[in-house]
């Protein structure tokens, strides 16, 4: 796999280190001395497109912002937008050639929204991801921003309740769901999805005790005895994790726990199955705790 597909499935985003570790020193290098990846402002990687939203926004008199500020401020995302979000006042306006070039929000932003005059607060852009973006994604930004220490759960939940309009309840919902326990924006999109089957109640990194150690499932049901995993090189690394984890998968299901294992092209480019799939597992688990139960209940 191409550093830059890397780089995309990682939300975007990344430090040096881990890209190193999921490709190599020399495709790293490789690619940003060709420009197929840069050096953002924080230091980390980013893909090109996170400096085109600068310059497409420049040309425009416009503000970088939703998942292009999200770049910016260096928070990982289910996916990059192929063309910059800027941000222009309501009454602006803009010629159809700009509008191909960028997707356009018209609000009125005060200047404290703004940093630099020419891209979205930090806190700015969690509002407007949690509030205009599909669940999924404003849920993976929001994680990501916890992950980096770039905000506090108490924080993100004050700034949510301050909302008004058009997707503030989203926002809040976003808010009290969010966390820094997520390791990517893979693991978040998994979440909310499994957060839309009812009948569930799947807890993020939770620990679990075993005979051989203690293991942190991305996604635990403790009730229902489920545990739900997203699987992909881009996070094993190397063979050594990937052994490493299939141990962990066998040693959950001997101890009794149903194990879901998936990919990321089935998180990422088709949910319907993934929650078909935690659907039939909810199902299946009730049914063995129906069973378990039934020899007591008779006695």
């Amino acid at each position: 796999m191409h550093v830059v597909e890397h780089l995309a499935r990682m939300g975007g985003v990344s430090g040096r280190a881990r890209l190193v570790q999921v490709s190599s020193r020399r495709a790293v290098d490789g690619a940003l001395r060709r420009g197929q990846i840069v050096r953002d402002s924080h230091g980390r990687y980013a893909l090109p497109s996170a400096l085109a939203a600068f310059r497409v926004a420049g040309s425009m008199s416009a503000v970088v912002s939703l998942r292009s500020a999200a770049t910016f401020w260096g928070w990982e995302q289910k996916k990059v937008p192929d063309r910059p979000d800027v941000t222009v006042p309501r009454n602006r306006k803009v010629s159809a050639e700009d509008q191909r070039r960028a997707c356009v929000h018209w609000v009125d932003l005060a200047r404290a929204d703004i940093r630099d005059g020419i891209v979205t607060t930090r806190v700015r852009t969690l509002a407007d991801c949690m509030t205009s973006l599909p669940f999924d994604e404003g849920l993976a930004i929001a994680d990501s921003a916890l992950r980096h220490d770039d905000t506090t759960a108490e924080e993100l939940v004050l700034l949510a309740k301050g909302l008004r309009g058009p997707g503030s309840a989203q926002a809040r919902r976003g808010a009290r769901l969010a966390t820094g326990r997520a390791a990517n924006p893979f693991e978040s999109v998994l979440r909310a999805i499994a957060l839309s089957v009812t009948g569930v109640d799947f807890d993020a990194q939770a620990s679990i005790d075993l005979p051989s150690g203690t293991v942190s499932p991305d996604l635990t049901d403790r009730r229902l005895g489920i545990v739900v995993e997203a699987d992909s090189f881009a996070w094993h690394g190397d063979r050594r994790a990937l052994r490493r984890d299939c141990r962990r998968y066998k040693r959950l299901v001997l101890a009794g726990w149903l194990v879901l294992r998936f990919s990321w092209e089935d998180v990422i480019l088709r949910p319907v199955y993934v929650r078909e799939c935690l659907v039939a597992a909810r199902d299946l688990a009730s049914r063995r705790a129906q069973r378990r139960s039934a020899p007591r209940e008779a006695a």
